[in-house]
């Protein structure tokens, strides 16, 4: 549980000095973040607390520190950086002390430069990197049940083949055999920090391996893990894609594997990505979704899905593997519009 007490012990005071001006900044219910002054300069210090006192919650919260340290030290060999420093850590205390860099607000087409950053990240060089971050876990048979209940309960008619579509679908993502990426875990806008020299991405607690075009995803499908719901126009989209691609041959010698029209379907079924982390897996929110809506972040769960249901509509288009799912997903759109007409449309420029 979080406290207000900043936990700046004897070792981190020999490396560093002793903390002046100690300012507690917004944060999840998950960590304590303080903005400090050292001798060298400003620096953060993050605590990644449990909820509760509960051994489970503990358990969590030394997972997650041990995810964030371990992607923090393997992106640090990136350069130029793509995360903060590391200026020191107190494992017993589940504390980082990073680097402050100065956010600016994105400048416009932001998303070809963040695209850029995100490939630079992905492929830092993970090494043993299996032995504390696991592997990115996506949909599978539960997800594709409950969408398909979704078109049952809006009385779509599910075209012939879309369910062996989908069986496809979630082998592909889970036997990708490419190069594994570092994957941030939830790459949101507040998590990547525009400084005068370019991208910092912060807050890897969900730190994990697959492939990156899961998170290059982010910018076409609205960022699902994301209070921060964004539909940037085609041409910025198709821009920071290619963007993205060039930067990952440049650091790795070889062309993305895989299909973003998978990536973009992947995130479609998983009805978890409608709610914040905290409710994810308490309930089938695609199921949900029929009898209620609710608010979370710049849209509803019913607009979010609206607007994912567009984007694998067009996404799909020309595609002999998801040909069935994106005729799916047009009915499926057009009929929750029809249903509740007083939907909005996401905003095209992020908060």
């Amino acid at each position: 549980m979080r406290s207000n007490r900043m936990p700046f012990g004897e070792r981190l005071r020999d490396e560093l000095g002793t903390p002046r001006s100690a300012r507690l900044l917004d944060s999840s219910p998950r960590s304590a973040v303080w903005r400090v002054e050292l001798a060298d300069g400003p620096a953060v210090v993050k605590q990644l607390v449990p909820e509760t006192s509960e051994k489970g919650d503990v358990a969590e919260a030394e997972e997650r520190y041990a995810r964030e340290l371990a992607a923090l030290r393997m992106a640090a060999r990136v350069r130029p950086a793509v995360v903060p420093g590391l200026l020191g850590t107190d494992e017993d205390e589940r504390v980082l002390v990073l680097e402050y860099v100065e956010h600016r607000r994105p400048r416009e087409g932001w998303e070809a430069e963040y695209a850029t950053a995100l490939a630079r990240l992905h492929a830092a060089d993970t090494g043993d990197a299996g032995d504390v971050l696991p592997r990115w876990a996506g949909p599978d048979a539960g997800d594709i049940a409950s969408f398909l209940v979704l078109a049952g309960a809006l009385a779509v008619d599910v075209p012939r083949g879309v369910e062996d579509e989908l069986g496809e679908l979630v082998l592909r993502l889970r036997k990708f055999d490419g190069r594994s990426a570092l994957l941030h875990g939830d790459p949101c806008p507040g998590n990547d920090l525009h400084t005068a020299d370019g991208i910092r991405f912060v807050d890897f607690e969900q730190a994990c391996l697959g492939n990156g075009l899961m998170e290059l995803a982010y910018l076409r499908i609205g960022f699902p893990t994301c209070w921060c719901v964004t539909a940037a126009p085609e041409p910025l989209l198709a821009e920071a894609e290619a963007a993205y691609r060039s930067a990952w041959r440049a650091a790795t010698g070889t062309d993305v594997e895989g299909e973003l029209a998978d990536a973009c379907a992947g995130w479609l079924i998983r009805g978890d990505a409608l709610v914040q982390r905290a409710h994810r897996g308490t309930a089938d929110q695609l199921a949900r979704v029929v009898g209620e809506d609710w608010e979370w972040g710049t849209v509803s769960a019913r607009e979010r899905l609206v607007h994912r249901l567009g984007v694998m509509a067009r996404t799909a288009e020309g595609s002999d593997s998801l040909d069935g799912l994106g005729r799916l997903s047009t009915q499926l759109r057009g009929r929750m519009l029809e249903r509740w007409p007083g939907l909005g449309t996401v905003p095209s420029r992020r908060p």
